[in-house]
């Protein structure tokens, strides 16, 4: 049964290690999955230190623990980690995460390596496009794998296109990439070499059934697919044609078992298809092509 959320009271704990076991039996209670790692990120984030070098001095002194007391309660009460934190690794860049945003997911850097894919052996792509680009995750990790490109993301939430701002500037990307407000791709004339996505592509009846992480802490516009999941890709979709230089590839992110109905929509669309699974075997990423007659 989840604990219920509320303030924790600070341990009394002679050092670091008896901190970590503290707080992990805190999270188990509360049905947190990894209780002791993430026990471990805010034991490090509450002392200032790399959880590496915490893991290497588990017999020092604990000092105050309210902070900490702190970071437990709210990762008790299913706020995410990287929330917790403000930051998350995708791709090896740190990004700045927030409530405005997705939490980047490994499972999406499958997009990132099918666009390396696509473009091997031929000419690198010179104009990336992110629909939908919130932390600019995969705008910015394109654009370290691609270093002569340049590119567009597009939010619908201005606290989203200033967040990715922030992170490109930081990873020293900001000459190279440019931040809209708009609905996918209206607010934007143009055609590119790539375009990346990573819609809302969950049915509306399933957010209820989302994890806490996800249902109570996550932008419903960007989990929110429609009645069926797939209102965003028709309309994605629909203006590849216009957005796809010729050679051009779009690569989307795809949820468990949509790869079949989105790729029937690309085709009506005179797109052509192929699949990229992530390292669970699930398929992922759907990679698009104009239709070469």
């Amino acid at each position: 049964m989840t604990e219920a959320a509320g303030p924790a009271a600070p341990p009394v704990v002679s050092d670091r290690r008896a901190a970590l076991a503290w707080g992990a039996d805190r999270l188990a209670a509360a049905a947190v999955e990894n209780p002791r790692r993430d026990a471990r990120l805010l034991l490090a984030a509450a002392l200032g230190v790399s959880a590496t070098a915490l893991l290497g001095d588990l017999a020092a002194p604990m000092p105050a623990t309210a902070a900490y007391a702190a970071l437990i309660a709210r990762r008790a009460a299913r706020e995410p980690v990287a929330l917790i934190l403000g930051r998350r690794e995708f791709w090896s860049l740190d990004l700045s995460v927030s409530p405005a945003t997705l939490v980047p997911r490994p499972d999406s850097e499958t997009l990132i390596e099918a666009a390396i894919a696509a473009f091997a052996g031929r000419a690198a792509p010179a104009r990336v496009l992110d629909l939908g680009t919130g932390t600019g995750c995969l705008l910015l990790a394109a654009l370290s794998e691609f270093p002569a490109a340049i590119g567009v993301g597009i939010d619908r939430a201005p606290a989203a296109a200033t967040l990715a701002r922030g992170n490109a500037v930081r990873l020293g990307l900001g000459g190279r990439a440019a931040w809209v407000c708009g609905d996918w791709a209206a607010a934007i004339a143009g055609r590119f070499d790539l375009v990346l996505a990573n819609p809302p592509y969950i049915p509306t009846a399933e957010i209820p059934r989302l994890m806490p992480e996800v249902a109570c802490h996550e932008p419903r516009a960007a989990l929110d697919g429609g009645a069926d999941g797939l209102a965003a890709y028709r309309a994605i979709v629909a203006t590849l044609p216009g957005l796809l230089e010729a050679g051009g590839v779009a690569v989307l992110e795809l949820g468990i078992g949509q790869a079949g109905a989105v790729t029937s929509l690309a085709a009506a669309a005179g797109l052509a298809g192929s699949v990229r699974a992530d390292l669970a075997g699930v398929p992922r990423a759907l990679v698009l092509r104009p239709n070469v007659p």
